[in-house]
């Protein structure tokens, strides 16, 4: 076991080969599966454009028919590797059809193209995204710490909790929380969830395109992580019914606008935005919300808008210090956690600063 390591901990560099792995990463069929392979290249490269684009066989990921299953790949944004470290890549891309269309489940092509319009560029729209997530064990899919058809004590003491009895996971959250900055992610935090065996990391502040993109590479190191300790990671908004508390992702939000003075202002003007298009934004903000959005748990009933500052209860949710200092961001608390980052961030820019009132 101990050659393998080493075989799998060697440094290329040391052989005096230029040649450099990179890891082509997207979004499989199901809009949740996270898909990956590698390929050699001749050198070192640190911009997605001098990345040649790549193809796979999408009749293999419910993207595409048997009989025309070519789908290619457009590299968009490079990570270091921490897996395979010294100066091999990480590369995020998004699939298209052979004709260069974007593929159906190619949400990043529409997302762009919001982040690219003049409005939005001018507003540098901000987002810190709080992933939660539950850790399983393998076999049996219930939630790690948790005894084997049983129930821990209620929900209390795990919130941001220290001890074996209470924090389940903890070295692969913090192992994840350091590959991350390896890699170049701006995540900002971790912490312990309200449900035992559940965790949240933070991603942001990011401007634009660059959250979603962050955030699906920090699932993808995830998603390694725990195959490497042999456990599972869920992104399932209620994985556990009954009294416990599910897995959002809520989505914080500023544009130039409400940072600057008198931004208070134009906060509430966009919150009475997302009330208008709230139907819209619950339909694109994951699967299986509903059994999350109950007005229970520090939810907003799921067919109800509401906010307020300080309210977790609520479907935006405003800070104190924002309110105080008039200016600042808000918190979308609706989108779950299995939601796409790349839909949610750029409806919020969308109907926020493209919606005319």
């Amino acid at each position: 076991m101990s050659l393998l390591t080493d075989l799998i901990n060697l440094n290329l560099s040391e052989s005096g080969t230029e040649k450099i792995i990179a890891e082509y990463i997207w979004i499989g069929g199901s809009g949740m599966d996270i898909r990956s392979k590698a390929r050699t290249l001749p050198g070192p490269v640190s911009d997605p454009s001098k990345l040649p684009k790549w193809n796979y066989d999408g009749s293999s990921t419910g993207q595409a028919p048997g009989e025309d299953s070519e789908v290619i790949l457009y590299p968009q944004a490079i990570f270091r590797d921490p897996f395979r470290r010294g100066k091999n890549i990480l590369v995020i891309c998004d699939a298209y059809t052979p004709a260069g269309e974007p593929i159906p489940t190619n949400k990043r092509h529409n997302a762009a193209k919001i982040f690219s319009h003049p409005d939005v560029t001018s507003e540098e729209p901000w987002y810190g995204i709080e992933q939660e997530y539950t850790l399983l064990q393998k076999d049996i899919n219930w939630p790690l710490g948790w005894p084997i058809g049983g129930f821990p004590g209620p929900q209390g003491p795990y919130y941001c909790g220290t001890g074996a009895d209470k924090a389940y996971g903890r070295d692969i959250v913090d192992a994840h929380y350091k590959a991350c900055i390896y890699a170049g992610i701006n995540i900002s935090g971790i912490n312990g969830e309200v449900m035992p065996g559940q965790w949240e990391f933070q991603v942001g502040p990011s401007v634009g395109i660059s959250a979603g993109d962050e955030v699906w590479a920090a699932r993808y190191i995830l998603e390694r992580i725990t195959e490497i300790a042999g456990v599972v990671v869920s992104f399932d908004p209620k994985p556990i019914q009954g009294d416990w508390n599910g897995a959002g992702a809520h989505t914080n939000y500023s544009t130039k606008s409400m940072r600057n003075d008198g931004g208070y202002e134009v906060i509430k003007k966009a919150i009475e935005k997302l009330k208008l298009k709230h139907k819209e934004h619950i339909a694109a903000y994951g699967e299986g919300n509903e059994r999350r959005l109950t007005g229970k748990h520090e939810t907003a009933d799921i067919h109800t808008f509401s906010w307020g500052v300080a309210n977790r209860g609520a479907s935006v949710r405003v800070g104190r210090d924002t309110e105080k200092n008039g200016k600042g961001y808000f918190e979308d608390r609706r989108p779950a956690s299995n939601m796409d980052p790349y839909v949610v961030t750029s409806m919020i820019a969308e109907t926020t600063i493209l919606l005319k009132p």
